[in-house]
């Protein structure tokens, strides 16, 4: 809990807050759907397993999507007294992008997905929104905010921004020429114009603001600095034009400066370009990179692709060593990040580690780690699988040492699992996200460096 609190107090970290809830507030969802994990199929092919995975992960976002607005639920459980409500808007993008890739693998027709973004993007234009933002959490019904916390009740930046990564993407695959696809594109476009990003630099400072209010003003007094999950909200602030983007000065001495920014240091034999010590929880290389295409990506401060990688050997070296000494952990089973725990919830690192593998972590890994999260997929499937495969995909997390397998699922961690498998498998989303001429100016403007050849269908 040391390092999580010093994550609070950095600013950098969106769900601490939440750590510490009894486990045991948690109420399983039942769907009658008479799953079996047992009857599970068996001896898959790599590439077999990788079709079931995403194509059972999908469910999460299609199947267990809000009835109303469609948009992606906060979590598959009862938990920490918020009601059944709860829409989370960055599950949402994340689950954006899921859809994308079920269209093009056609687990759905492209039709159908057009038409269920378009109900989404619909809601979302009457939804509660401040300065163009929305907040962290909707009511999924009837898109009044639902406070994240009890000042932060208004706008939130960085849940946006990972909205908008999905959003731009699905305005980038659905490019046809009829009334659905036109509707959605526009309606995209229209929300995505509309954003205040310079609002959110707090009267002309060089650095955004996660949270605005209009009930609380600035009382969250959050500054988004580096190096962590964010790196896209600054990306996104850029990109945007003259009318509400920012300048690069916001992102060099905003984003860049910050005690934790740089790091430079060896770990485990492996260095380790930004960050803090051992990296962090692995969602620092998942977030911002489900669209951002790290792969030839470098600016003045790194090598994105490095940075990511090296992250996650780190994590998965740390587990392979086990200085814990947990039940489990091996090469096979490995990865540490944020994610239900059996005390609660908890940022899980290598500096904050008790236990808990989350498969988010390993699996949204895919495009860095290839062959070790494979093994990994292997593990959780074929020898964990009775405990942790779901309806709904892998279950939200596992403590071996505790004897606890989680009942719960989250967005943020089942959405990442699809989309960062399909960029391995065929860079779906990064291909669509770097195309959009917004984001590249973004980028340009910031002084990154990315291939040009890259950039095509």
């Amino acid at each position: 809990m040391k390092q999580t609190t010093t994550w609070l107090a950095a600013g950098i970290f969106f769900l601490a807050i939440l750590a510490g809830e009894p486990a045991t507030a948690q109420k399983k969802r039942t769907t009658g759907s008479g799953f079996s994990a047992a009857a599970r199929p068996r001896n898959l092919s790599d590439s077999a397993l990788l079709d079931l995975v995403q194509k059972q992960t999908f469910r999460y976002f299609w199947d267990f999507a809000h009835p109303v607005s469609g948009l992606a639920r906060e979590r598959s459980n009862n938990s920490f007294s918020y009601g059944d409500e709860v829409v989370t808007t960055g599950g949402t993008g994340f689950g954006v992008m899921a859809v994308i890739v079920a269209s093009e693998r056609k687990w759905i027709t492209r039709d159908s997905a057009a038409r269920f973004l378009l109900k989404m993007v619909k809601f979302l234009s009457k939804a509660d929104s401040y300065h163009g933002v929305f907040p962290h959490w909707l009511n999924g019904a009837t898109g009044k905010t639902i406070p994240f916390s009890r000042k932060d009740d208004g706008a939130d930046l960085v849940e946006t921004s990972y909205l908008f990564q999905g959003l731009l993407c699905a305005a980038q695959y659905f490019d046809a020429d009829n009334d659905t696809e036109t509707s959605l594109r526009n309606r995209i476009g229209w929300l995505w114009n509309e954003i205040e990003w310079n609002w959110f630099t707090r009267d002309g400072q060089d650095v955004l603001y996660w949270h605005w209010s209009p009930n609380n003003g600035w009382a969250m007094n959050h500054p988004i600095r580096g190096y962590n999950e964010c790196l896209i909200t600054y990306v996104l602030a850029a990109a945007a034009g003259d009318r509400y983007g920012v300048s690069p000065a916001v992102y060099h001495g905003g984003w860049a400066q910050s005690d934790n920014f740089k790091n430079g240091k060896d770990f485990y034999g492996i260095p380790l370009p930004l960050g803090f010590d051992y990296g962090g929880p692995l969602f620092f290389s998942h977030y911002s990179f489900l669209g951002l295409d790290p792969s030839g990506l470098k600016d003045r401060y790194a090598d994105y692709w490095e940075q990511n990688r090296n992250q996650t050997l780190i994590n998965r070296e740390h587990c392979v060593r086990n200085p814990g000494h947990f039940k489990g952990y091996g090469p096979n089973c490995w990865g540490l990040t944020a994610s239900d725990t059996y005390n609660g919830y908890d940022a899980h690192s290598p500096t904050n580690d008790h236990g808990t593998i989350t498969p988010t972590a390993a699996l949204s890994a895919f495009p860095y780690t290839p062959e070790y999260s494979m093994q990994a997929l292997r593990h959780f499937y074929d020898d964990l699988g009775d405990k942790i495969w779901t309806e709904y995909g892998f279950a939200d997390a596992f403590n071996e040492s505790q004897n606890w397998y989680a009942d719960s699922h989250l967005a943020i961690d089942q959405g990442p699992i699809i989309v960062m498998i399909e960029n391995y498998r065929s860079g779906l989303l990064w291909k669509l996200f770097m195309q959009n001429p917004d984001v590249q100016r973004g980028l340009q403007r910031l002084g990154f460096f990315y291939p040009s050849g890259k950039i095509k269908r």
